[in-house]
């Protein structure tokens, strides 16, 4: 039987061990949903990749993190939710779901994060780009969610690599799909939140020597514009509150993975 040791983790470029003699890198593979203007938990988990997934072939799910999410304000926070088209189309595939135009969303969200931003110390180096984003008419959700996220992933220099699961026929459902695509992926380990071990199979991934990981994400603090510290905004108030530091400040509050 071969043995397999893995050193160190939580650590990209962990080197496999097999019988003693041979060294093999890790293929470290996230897979997640894609989400509008993610928090900063969404890209820890994505810079620590060594492959990322966007599963964009499962069912849409309503009051989520798919079209909506969180910014910070002088009273607190704000929901920025992106409509969606849902009449009778509550088994919708995440990728079918469609923006529902017939509300000016657009200009609500671009003048809402300069409402609140516009004093921030990096406002003016990162808005440009989103404000793009808002000039557009988007008729897909999960284009909305992609030209975001590129974005945000773009400002932070992360240069993981990424797929979307339904260019990937992975067929199946909770851990057969994701086993399956680990295994199309050519995964050694699979980094995922911890609420994942409630119905992924452990067994399963072990069977096939995959090493499971789960993100115990401690959230970081950094200064915000506004007085207090609120966490689990979008990734924006980082940006804009800490700009070329913001990679640094999400990777290094560290975490463990177990």
């Amino acid at each position: 039987m071969v043995e397999k040791i893995f050193v160190d983790e939580r650590t990209l470029g962990t080197k496999i061990v097999k019988g003693g003699d041979a060294t093999y890198p890790t293929n470290r593979l996230v897979i997640l949903q894609p989400s509008y203007l993610p928090w900063i938990g969404y890209f820890e988990q994505m810079a620590r990749a060594d492959q990322f997934v966007f599963l964009d072939d499962v069912q849409y799910t309503r009051r989520d993190w798919r079209n909506r999410n969180k910014i910070r304000t002088k009273e607190g926070w704000l929901w920025l939710t992106v409509p969606v088209q849902q009449k009778n189309l509550y088994k919708q595939l995440l990728k079918e779901t469609r923006v529902d135009n017939s509300i000016n969303w657009n200009k609500k969200h671009s003048e809402a994060i300069r409402l609140n931003y516009a004093k921030a110390p990096f406002f003016e180096k990162y808005y440009p780009c989103l404000e793009s984003v808002y000039k557009k008419r988007w008729e897909f959700l999960l284009d909305l969610c992609y030209e975001t996220t590129n974005y945000l992933k773009d400002f932070l220099n992360i240069t993981t690599p990424t797929s979307k699961s339904s260019d990937l026929s992975a067929e199946g459902a909770k851990t057969d799909l994701i086993l399956n695509l680990c295994q199309k992926m050519d995964a050694t380990h699979y980094l995922t939140g911890n609420l994942a071990g409630d119905y992924l199979s452990q067994d399963s991934f072990y069977k096939e020597g995959i090493q499971l990981e789960f993100q115990n994400y401690n959230h970081p603090m950094y200064s915000q514009q506004y007085p207090g510290f609120i966490s689990n905004m979008s990734l924006i108030d980082l940006l804009f509150n800490a700009g070329d530091r913001s990679l640094d400040i999400l990777i290094n509050s560290n975490k463990q993975l177990s």
